[in-house]
């Protein structure tokens, strides 16, 4: 499995649909690589120095295809949405492409339906449920706050995806609205966030104390 690459970029299409998937070949000593990138990581790409790129490397019985990306955070992000039921790689970069990973945060954190459907093949039917899906296994944080990273992502598992995803359920059955629900998670601690032994009951607590302004 091909986990990084760090070569020289000889070769990039050229974009002309900003929506769609770009390709380029990088050479390290002496092999070429074609790798699939989004046009957004292909604007950043040096013309004349080295480059390092986190791949995918995507394995199916009768193909192989690798994906890249200029961080780490960014592959993880899209193996995240590959997790939900029906992505595939082409819908995964294609989510990406529209959204970036810290704008996606937004969408996740906003229940933001309209947005997801923005994404090429994404109908409403497809976006309610990638809203479900993503909301419980991919934990993004955007840039104005939470884990405060240059990348504006946090995909670790600590505080398992799905005891948030208990917690929010919790309080949309205890009658609060979507956002007091997001001014809850929002208000919790990111230190607690980071506990991984930390269940769900525990963070209910701590967010009913939130929305008591405690």
């Amino acid at each position: 499995m091909i986990g990084s690459l760090r070569g020289r970029v000889i070769d990039r299409d050229a974009v002309i649909d900003r929506a769609s998937a770009a390709q380029i070949v990088i050479e390290v000593s002496g092999v070429g690589y074609r790798v699939a990138v989004t046009p957004q990581t292909l604007d950043r790409l040096p013309n004349d120095s080295d480059v390092l790129l986190h791949i995918h490397h995507h394995i199916r019985e009768a193909d192989q295809k690798l994906y890249g990306f200029l961080a780490k955070e960014e592959r993880v992000a899209f193996e995240g949405l590959l997790a939900a039921h029906g992505v595939g790689p082409a819908l995964a970069l294609a989510v990406l492409t529209t959204h970036p990973a810290d704008r996606l945060a937004r969408i996740l954190a906003e229940d933001d339906l309209n947005a997801l459907c923005q994404v090429p093949g994404v109908g409403r039917k497809t976006a309610q449920r990638l809203l479900v899906e993503l909301r419980s296994s991919l934990v993004l944080l955007d840039g104005d706050g939470g884990a405060g990273g240059a990348a504006g992502i946090d995909l670790t598992g600590t505080a398992a995806p799905g005891a948030l995803a208990d917690v929010r359920e919790a309080l949309t059955n205890l009658g609060y609205s979507p956002d007091e629900v997001k001014a809850a998670i929002a208000g919790l601690p990111r230190d607690l966030l980071d506990d991984p032994a930390l269940d769900g009951g525990q963070l209910l607590k701590r967010a009913l104390r939130v929305l008591a302004g405690g």
